[in-house]
C-alpha cells in the first residue's frame, strides 16, 4: 500500500469505505478486517467486502489494497479480480465481529472494558492492531458526531474528551465460544496468575456466565484455586463443575482445605464423592475428616493447613520449616508446638525465633497457656474467643488435646457474619 509515512486509523472510521478498482469502479464495502493472532501487535492480512444486496462477505488479501484515501480504499489492478467467499483459518480473527463491542480484560487495570472502537498503524504498507479504545471519544467517533463535540468542548471548555486506549498486548479478548478460547486467550503479555486473586474474581463476576466459564476454563489449576476461594459462593458451583473432573478435583486439592470443603458441601452428594475420589490420597483423608463436622462448629471452619513442630526442636529448624512453607501467610503466623502425643503444649510467634539464639530449645521460648476452641464448639464461641484475645488464627484441639487444625480470623468473621462474603 501507498504511504507516505505511519498513519494510525480507528476501525470505525473506515468500516464501510467504498471498496473500487483502478478505474474507480464499485467493488463492494468493506465490512470487516481479518487479522492473525500470535503477534505482540496482530497483522491484518484480509479486508473483508460486502457487495452492494448481498450479505456474503467476501475477501481480498491486504496486498490487493493500494490506497486508502477520500473516503475510498481504491484496490491494485493486478489484484482485482482476487476476490474469494470469505474463510477463517486457525488463530484467524474478524475485529467487527469478534472484538468491537466486546468485552475484554484489561489484565493492566485488573478490570473488563467495553471495546468502543479499534486503533490501527499502518505502517511500510502493513496495518497492524495497536489498542482499543474503550472511553467515551470511541462512541461520539462512531456517531459521526466527534467533530462537532471537539468544536463544543473547545470553544466552551478549550478542553478535548481524550481517547481512552488500552495497548492490544495487555488485552484478552473473551470468548463465548469456549470452542474458541485458545485461540482468544493467547494475546496477553501480562499472565493471568499476576493479577491479584481479588481482582480476578471481581473481573469473574463481572463476565456472563459464558464467558465467566470460558475464562475460568484457560487459568492454570493455582491461579483458578486462588480465583475460587475470592469469588461470590453462588459462583462457585456453577465454575467448578463447569470443568472437567479430574481438572475440578486438581483445583479443589490447590484450595485451603476448608475453602474446598465449603464448596464441596455445596455440590449434589454423587458429584462431590466423584471429586473427591479424584484427588491424591492424603489430600483426599484431610478433606474427608473435615466432611464429617456439624456444620456451624469449630471444626466445621478450621484449616489443616498450620506450621506445628516437636518441643525439642530447635529455633534454627523452626526457622527453616517456615521459610521452606508454602502456606498463606494469614495461617502461618503461629508455630504451635507438640510434645511426642501429638498434644498442644506451646505456642510461638515468628517475632519469638527472629530474637532467640538459634540453638534454642523450643520448649524454653514457648508460651505454655494456649488458647484453644474444641472441634464441636460453636462458631458464635469462636467469635467470642476471637474478640477477646484478639488473636489472628486459633487452634483447634479434640478432646484429648491434640491440634486439629486451625481457625483463621477471616474464617471465623465469615462464618459468624456470612453478609460479610458478599
Amino acid at each position: 500500500m501507498k504511504q507516505a509515512s505511519k498513519t494510525f486509523l480507528f476501525l470505525t472510521e473506515i468500516l464501510n469505505l467504498k471498496v473500487i478498482d483502478s478505474e474507480g469502479r464499485s467493488v463492494g464495502r468493506l465490512a470487516d478486517l481479518k487479522a492473525t493472532l500470535g503477534e505482540l501487535f496482530p497483522k491484518i492480512n484480509s479486508i473483508c467486502v460486502r457487495k452492494k444486496k448481498d450479505r456474503k462477505l467476501f475477501s481480498l488479501d491486504w496486498s490487493a489494497a493500494d490506497t486508502i484515501d477520500d473516503n475510498v480504499i481504491r484496490l491494485k489492478k493486478e489484484e482485482e479480480t482476487n476476490l474469494f467467499p470469505l474463510e477463517m483459518k486457525e488463530k484467524e480473527i474478524l475485529l467487527k465481529e469478534e472484538i468491537l463491542d466486546k468485552q475484554v480484560m484489561d489484565t493492566m487495570g485488573a478490570k473488563v472494558e467495553r471495546v468502543n472502537d479499534i486503533h490501527l498503524l499502518l505502517s511500510e504498507g502493513e496495518l497492524r492492531v495497536v489498542h482499543v479504545d474503550y472511553g467515551v471519544r470511541g462512541i461520539f467517533r462512531r456517531l459521526g458526531w466527534i467533530k462537532w463535540v471537539d468544536l463544543l468542548t473547545n470553544w466552551f471548555f478549550a478542553y478535548q474528551i481524550p481517547d481512552k486506549l488500552i495497548s492490544w498486548k495487555y488485552i484478552q479478548p473473551l470468548a463465548s465460544d469456549p470452542a474458541q478460547k485458545a485461540l482468544k486467550l493467547n494475546v496477553t503479555l501480562k499472565k493471568m496468575h499476576e493479577i491479584h486473586p481479588s481482582d480476578l474474581a471481581d473481573i469473574l463476576e463481572e463476565l456472563g456466565k459464558q464467558q465467566r466459564t470460558a475464562v475460568f476454563k484457560s487459568l492454570d489449576i493455582e491461579t483458578a484455586a486462588d480465583a475460587l476461594e475470592e469469588i461470590d459462593p453462588k459462583f462457585q458451583v456453577s465454575l467448578i463443575e463447569s470443568a472437567a473432573e479430574p481438572r475440578a478435583s486438581d483445583i479443589l486439592e490447590e484450595m485451603a482445605p476448608d475453602e474446598a470443603v465449603d464448596l464441596l458441601l455445596s455440590l449434589p452428594e454423587e458429584k462431590k464423592e466423584k471429586l473427591v475420589l479424584g484427588m491424591e490420597k492424603e489430600k483426599r483423608e484431610k478433606l474427608r475428616e473435615l466432611l464429617k463436622f456439624r456444620e456451624g462448629t469449630a471444626g466445621s471452619i478450621m484449616t489443616t493447613e498450620f506450621l506445628s513442630l516437636m518441643e525439642d526442636k530447635t529455633v534454627k529448624e523452626a526457622i527453616e520449616k517456615f521459610k521452606e512453607s508454602s502456606l498463606p501467610l494469614e495461617t502461618i503466623s503461629y508455630i504451635y508446638v507438640t510434645n511426642n502425643l501429638d498434644q498442644l503444649v506451646g505456642v510461638l510467634t515468628l517475632r519469638n525465633l527472629i530474637l532467640s539464639p538459634l540453638e534454642t530449645p523450643l520448649v524454653e521460648l514457648m508460651n505454655k497457656d494456649v488458647i484453644t476452641v474444641k472441634i464441636q464448639d460453636d462458631v458464635d464461641k469462636v467469635a467470642e474467643v476471637f474478640k477477646k484475645y484478639k488473636f489472628m488464627t486459633l487452634p483447634v484441639v479434640d478432646e484429648d488435646d491434640h491440634i486439629k487444625g486451625i481457625i483463621t480470623l477471616r474464617d471465623a468473621v465469615d462464618a459468624t457474619f456470612p453478609e460479610f462474603q458478599e
